[in-house]
């Protein structure tokens, strides 16, 4: 059994045992009928029982006795996994945006406060007296950032991050795949008591993914993230090559067994690519890694250069998460206008 069906096998277990417990005590009290409607079922607002979460997230114990009411997200792949499941009404407060919300999400995150446009600073975080913050990367729980998670923890301030960033190679998903994605939607939804909803976003990701229309043609692709001298690109088991896979694209750096890394152009040049994703940005936009690319005297030769064969992808939406399913038929749907 692989490491992360480990993780989610004993995490599930927890939670079906504390559910059956619960369900046994509420139907064993006064005789009632356990399939009668109570004043415990579900509503279309949430359940009114909540049953304990107790999971191991990244190395770290995580127990949840009732849903977080005043939640901080760290990174773009967190507020949207919380607006996407309907919790907007929870968030007190995000940070470090990778752009801006989905059209979809901008109404009800409208209201939310951004704490700040980089890792809020321990002081900054517990003056919005949260319960609970939601990281998308390890990183972004350190003494000099939103606090050590172990320090908040003594603080009374639940903590989780997603999965997908997990760095201990017991954690670190390896390869990610789309059902590491759906299982921290699932994890996410038990955590709130909204395990309907995390059902539904589940099914819509799926469907997307059935949706998708890969080339009929084998194709190539360079993952171009960043960087100029040494371009940082996507590797072979990170959510790069997870989307990618599902797109029907072959990623030239496959073999490196990495998220991410570092790579070199005559390497890129010697693989001649048939098309590049390029991430698009704040810090390093599309445009100007396409300019780079065509003044260049190496690259500017390459196939997909010359043929101006780009395919483009906002950087929130390559990060583990809720719109790596849009991503995949993007990707596609580009490529097919590209060919027509």
């Amino acid at each position: 059994m692989s490491t992360s069906a480990r993780r989610r096998a004993r995490s599930g277990a927890v939670l079906v045992a504390l559910g059956l417990a619960l369900a046994a005590c509420s139907s064993a009290a006064d005789g009632a009928d356990p399939g009668a409607p109570t004043s415990g079922s579900p509503s279309s607002d949430g359940p009114a029982t909540f049953a304990p979460v107790s999971l191991d997230n990244c190395g770290t114990d995580v127990t949840v006795t009732s849903p977080p009411e005043r939640v901080v997200t760290i990174k773009s792949s967190t507020t949207e996994m919380m607006l996407a499941l309907g919790l907007a009404d929870r968030l007190v407060g995000t940070a470090f945006a990778d752009g801006p919300v989905p059209e979809q999400w901008a109404a009800a995150a409208a209201d939310v406060p951004v704490l700040s446009p980089q890792v809020p600073g321990q002081e900054a975080l517990l003056a919005l007296d949260p319960d609970f913050v939601y990281g998308g990367w390890e990183s972004n729980f350190s003494a000099d950032g939103a606090g050590e998670r172990a320090a908040l923890g003594k603080l009374g301030i639940g903590t989780y991050v997603s999965p997908a960033a997990c760095k201990e190679p017991d954690y670190m998903p390896d390869p990610l795949t789309f059902d590491d994605v759906f299982a921290e939607v699932h994890e996410v939804g038990s955590l709130f008591g909204v395990q309907d909803r995390a059902d539904a976003v589940v099914g819509d990701m799926r469907s997307t993914l059935e949706s998708a229309t890969p080339p009929a043609a084998p194709t190539t692709a360079l993952w171009y993230s960043s960087g100029t001298d040494a371009p940082y690109v996507g590797a072979g088991i990170g959510s790069p090559q997870m989307i990618m896979d599902a797109a029907g694209l072959t990623n030239i750096f496959a073999d490196v067994h990495d998220t991410w890394t570092s790579a070199g152009w005559e390497k890129i040049v010697a693989a001649d690519p048939s098309v590049i994703v390029l991430v698009d940005a704040s810090w390093n936009t599309a445009a100007d890694k396409i300019a780079l690319l065509e003044s260049n005297a190496a690259t500017r030769e390459l196939t997909a250069v010359r043929e101006k064969r780009y395919l483009t992808l906002p950087f929130a939406a390559t990060e583990a998460g809720v719109r790596n399913a849009d991503a995949v038929v993007s990707l596609d749907e580009q490529l097919a206008a590209l060919d027509r």
